[in-house]
């Protein structure tokens, strides 16, 4: 395309993209009452080695901090130093990808900065990774990442293009420096503890993991258990496959992978009632929130409550009628009870520091099965019955 015509579709994309765009945490607290001190007191039973709490900033790149925590968890768990793996070097060569399918759909996918846990392992299997220190996308002063101009400009040079008949040639390159324009030129080469590397070295040679060591979970109704089937949810652009499970093998292959020292990634729906990032607390309300008194909606996270028992056929209905919503990625640490001995998930989230946990989490069992999109771990943690179940067909 020639310059004056590309000039325009940059125009157009601004002044278009400016008109809506989603980031930061894509969900809040809703809570609005008074905080009260709370009077939960845990202890921690597993609690494995992971890296720092991060702040994704204004980005809904939590699939790509969650992901690469997981492999930084890794790296510990094989005995290595962990590093500070760049998440967005990771969601940039995503982003690459997704326009790629978007322009070959013809536009019919869901474009934004959203992605799934595998979206990290397949940047790594085909680009490599590279430290945070040689690539952290930061712009001018900032100390955290924005996304609020570059992603709405990003969208309208792609619903520009795909309305073009025949396609115009090189878009890639008009895409990736776009992206070199709010992130920065991905180095060719990085010095990193006194030696040189590329994304794909660095990878290879400190990372050292390999992507087909890992595994992802889901849980329907309407696929076959136990066999491996593409989940339909917007944040799945590369439609990867997961193995079906039903809904009490999830805490139970959760349970069998933190027991044997492996953690686990996690997406799941933080937009319940039962969700609340400042006291740092998922539960499943035993009383529907609408049926609550203030008093007792005040208090929902103050100490231990009593919780409904999530069917199959819940779970399934709350998928089917978006009240379950593919909102958010953690990454599942360790396991610890409560002052009456329940037990609860411990959970690193990517939201900095300011809750009561200093950025961790305390998720029920029951939450976790009632809304858990997928999981993603290595293979070695499952336990046999499961294993020969699947039959582990590569994905």
């Amino acid at each position: 395309m020639k310059r004056s015509k590309w000039i325009i579709v940059v125009v157009l994309a601004l002044c278009l993209g400016a008109l809506s765009v989603k980031y930061g945490r894509k969900i809040l607290n809703k809570n609005k009452y008074k905080r009260i001190k709370t009077e939960y007191v845990f202890t921690d039973l597993i609690n494995l080695g992971c890296t720092s709490v991060k702040q994704q900033g204004a980005t809904n790149t939590c699939w790509s901090y969650t992901g690469n925590s997981f492999l930084e968890s890794e790296m510990i768990r094989m005995g290595k130093e962990p590093v500070e793996i760049s998440q967005v070097f990771t969601a940039r060569q995503a982003y690459l990808d997704k326009a790629h399918n978007y322009v070959r759909l013809h536009g019919g996918l869901t474009m934004g900065e959203g992605g799934q846990l595998h979206d990290v392992l397949n940047v790594f299997r085909k680009y490599g990774a590279m430290p945070r220190s040689a690539y952290a996308g930061l712009r001018g002063n900032h100390t955290y990442n924005d996304f609020r101009e570059m992603t709405p400009l990003l969208n309208s040079m792609l619903k520009v293009l795909v309305k073009s008949r025949p396609l115009t040639p090189n878009w890639e390159k008009a895409y990736s420096a776009t992206l070199d324009a709010h992130l920065g030129e991905v180095p060719e080469k990085f010095d990193y503890k006194g030696k040189t590397y590329t994304a794909r070295t660095f990878a290879d040679q400190v990372i050292g993991i390999n992507p087909d060591d890992y595994i992802g979970f889901a849980s329907v109704t309407d696929h076959p258990n136990y066999k491996p089937f593409v989940l339909l949810v917007p944040d799945n652009w590369s439609f990867d496959r997961f193995y079906n499970v039903p809904m009490q093998e999830l805490s139970e292959i959760i349970d069998g992978a933190l027991q044997q020292g492996y953690t686990v990634a996690w997406t799941t729906d933080v937009s319940e009632k039962g969700f609340s990032w400042q006291y740092g607390i998922a539960y499943v309300p035993e009383k529907p929130f609408d049926s609550m008194s203030n008093e007792e909606k005040e208090k929902m996270f103050v100490k231990p409550m009593a919780e409904k028992k999530i069917t199959t056929d819940e779970r399934q209905q709350a998928f089917d009628n978006w009240h379950t919503t593919d909102d958010h990625a953690m990454h599942i640490v360790g396991l610890a009870k409560d002052q009456n001995g329940k037990e609860y998930y411990l959970v690193k989230n990517s939201w900095g520091k300011a809750n009561d946990f200093k950025g961790y989490m305390y998720v029920t069992k029951e939450f976790v099965k009632y809304k858990t999109i997928t999981l993603m771990l290595h293979k070695n943690a499952l336990n046999p019955a499961l294993l020969s179940k699947i039959n582990l067909i590569e994905l």
